[in-house]
């Protein structure tokens, strides 16, 4: 069904603009991932239009190579879980992070989906993503922390990010500055701490002060 609906709305022009942009060639991070060319608002107005479909067929979509049903899994994930078995629909996403494996992916779904479950309960399993092999699933804890930014709590996002200062992949830097950035627009005075106690990669220093004044910005370019 939602896959008829998609190759419907596809676009060979445009699926090469996303092969491209989402650096799927050998060597890059997405190498393998499959476009067929449909935006994001499509694909939202498409799975919208389908309230009916269930949390299997959810899945169904999100182990498929074509990244857009991917994309459509997570989007009927994120769905459901506005709507209840909220606790179903966290193990369905640690089960599959396997498939969650690009940052738009990543980005559209932890934050809705595990930034909700964990922001008043125990973090310990979110937590542990931190130290995945798996880049994506560092970057699913980090994103995840913009959920609870949403709701008061920047601490969280200052302790992982702390965690993370090291990783050795360019997409952890961005999502770690990304989100010191929404917390400093919480609170600016504790993201000036952060920053002075903690030696930053290049790439997430930049994220983080993007709101700062040219002077501040300049200040902690030098430091």
């Amino acid at each position: 069904m939602i896959k008829k609906e998609l190759k419907l709305k596809a676009s060979k022009e445009r699926a090469e603009i996303l092969q491209r942009f989402f650096k799927t060639k050998k060597g890059e991070y997405g190498y393998g991932d499959i476009f067929i060319g449909v935006t994001v608002p499509v694909q939202r107005s498409i799975v919208k239009n389908h309230p009916e479909l269930t949390l299997d067929y959810a899945i169904s979509l999100l182990k498929e190579k074509v990244h857009e049903y991917r994309s459509c899994g997570l989007m009927i994930l994120v769905e459901k879980y506005k709507k209840g078995d909220q606790e179903v629909i966290v193990d369905l996403y640690f089960k599959n992070t396997k498939y969650i494996n690009n940052w738009d992916l990543v980005d559209l779904s932890a934050p809705k989906i595990l930034g909700d479950f964990f922001f008043a309960k125990d973090k310990a399993r979110l937590k542990n993503l931190l130290y995945s092999k798996n880049f994506w699933e560092r970057r699913i804890a980090m994103v995840s922390t913009w959920g609870f930014i949403q709701r008061g709590d920047i601490k969280t996002t200052f302790e992982y990010a702390k965690e993370l200062l090291d990783d050795e992949h360019n997409l952890i830097h961005k999502a770690t500055g990304w989100m010191l950035r929404e917390a400093g627009k919480k609170d600016k005075e504790a993201l000036k701490k952060f920053l002075d106690k903690n030696k930053m990669p290049r790439v997430a220093l930049r994220y983080a002060i993007e709101r700062f004044s040219p002077e501040e910005r300049l200040y902690y370019l030098k430091k």
